[in-house]
């Protein structure tokens, strides 16, 4: 089972790449957010995510960007022990997104993101953007 923190290096490797490629060839900030909508990347950048083998969404929104998969308000613990309820929280939401919800098996909480769509929009992105994803990021890891 992949951890959170193995996950996150393993995706920041695969973000900077493409961004660098994609400033290699002159892009700016508004065609790199463009050139990582769904519908383009899983035709140009199949490796990027597993999803976009099967063509599916990991939110079902019409207009998906990619640019932040993951949330910069998404927090995670590999090594947590942190107890709520006598269950370790292994992730939660800075913000306590409304659409969030809990993921609670017998001995761990994670926070299940599905139902919400914050990081995907073009405005969010364009208010996070920075071409390091790590650094739009560096306050998930605890």
């Amino acid at each position: 089972m992949m951890t959170y923190q193995a996950w996150f290096n393993s995706h920041s490797a695969k973000h900077k790449a493409i961004v660098d490629k994609l400033l290699a060839q002159g892009y700016d900030k508004e065609q790199i957010i463009e050139y990582f909508d769904f519908e383009n990347m899983k035709t140009q950048e199949r490796d990027f995510c597993l999803l976009y083998e099967e063509e599916k969404k990991c939110h079902e929104v019409t207009k998906l960007n990619c640019y932040l998969c993951a949330c910069p308000h998404f927090r995670f613990n590999d090594n947590s022990t942190t107890k709520v309820d006598e269950k370790i929280e292994y992730s939660f939401c800075a913000i306590e997104a409304k659409e969030g919800k809990k993921f609670i098996s017998q001995n761990a909480i994670h926070q299940d993101c599905t139902a919400c769509l914050v990081p995907h929009s073009k405005e969010f992105i364009k208010k996070n953007f920075d071409t390091d994803w790590k650094k739009i990021m560096r306050k998930c890891a605890l």
